[in-house]
């Protein structure tokens, strides 16, 4: 758990290449933007509000098709939503069937993967093990606290085991100790099986502490990739450490400038 740049392959999981889109104007939300996240790696995504960040992900998805460019997931095109991506919604209430129990919800998603009925409900208890939800597996949603609403969430997705998870600021929601748990977890479980994590956040600190890499995107309109930065630190990090602080600065410094032209311009 302390290798924080070891991945599987020297491979792009996910790719963009001069990706632009714009929803029916000639303004674009994204322009020509080029990127590659390799397999296996925890990347994540950070920027001034309004950037794309979510539309960016949204691409890889599937669920929203770029105007011009090439968008790839494990060396083929995404032309929609598919078994080999999964996404962990930022809302804590909406991704759930609320009429389904904990355990109910784990063994749904297994089934739309095309699981056979007589193995989802030991693959439903491994991951409810995994999440600490075991004991809430007889819940339903609106008996659980936000925190355990995304854990259920997290283990829905890693149960059916895909390629690549795609997470838009997951623990944006939570209460601040719920959200330190989590990252926690989160990190805990990422080292598992090293999947490959594209991961949007507002939050710098978060950025760092989970993130191998981090991408700032430069502010709208044309939004594209101001710069990506290394955090070679091992897990778990240390907030407090003088490496962590000064890698905070280094992207904390990269918003901000794009910040500041989203001021000048009277946007913010």
């Amino acid at each position: 758990m302390n290798e924080p740049n070891m991945t599987k392959s020297g491979a792009a999981a996910l790719s963009l290449s001069k990706v632009g889109i714009t929803f029916g104007n000639d303004e674009w939300v994204l322009k020509d933007v080029d990127l590659e996240v390799p397999e296996g790696q925890f990347f994540v995504l950070v920027g001034p509000s309004g950037c794309g960040k979510s539309t960016l992900l949204k691409l890889f998805a599937g669920t929203h098709a770029a105007s011009q460019g090439e968008v790839r997931a494990q060396g083929r095109p995404v032309v929609a939503p598919g078994p080999d991506r999964a996404v962990v919604f930022q809302g804590v209430d909406s991704p759930l069937m609320e009429w389904l129990t904990v355990r109910g919800n784990v063994e749904f998603a297994l089934k739309l993967s095309g699981v056979p009925r007589s193995k989802r409900p030991n693959i439903a208890t491994e991951y409810l093990e995994k999440v600490g939800l075991l004991p809430a597996a007889k819940k339903y949603p609106d008996q659980l606290s936000g925190g355990m609403k995304q854990r259920v969430q997290i283990a829905r997705v890693l149960a059916v085991e895909p390629q690549t998870i795609l997470m838009d600021e997951p623990f944006a929601a939570l209460d601040a100790q719920s959200r330190r748990f989590l990252q926690r977890e989160l990190v805990r479980l990422w080292s598992e099986n090293r999947r490959t994590v594209l991961y949007i956040t507002h939050d710098v600190r978060e950025a760092v502490l989970l993130g191998q890499r981090i991408a700032v995107m430069t502010a709208p309109p044309q939004s594209g990739i101001k710069t990506v930065v290394d955090v070679p630190l091992p897990y778990p990090r240390d907030e407090f450490d003088s490496a962590f602080v000064d890698i905070m600065h280094e992207v904390d410094a990269a918003i901000s400038e794009e910040v500041t032209k989203l001021w000048e311009r009277g946007a913010v």
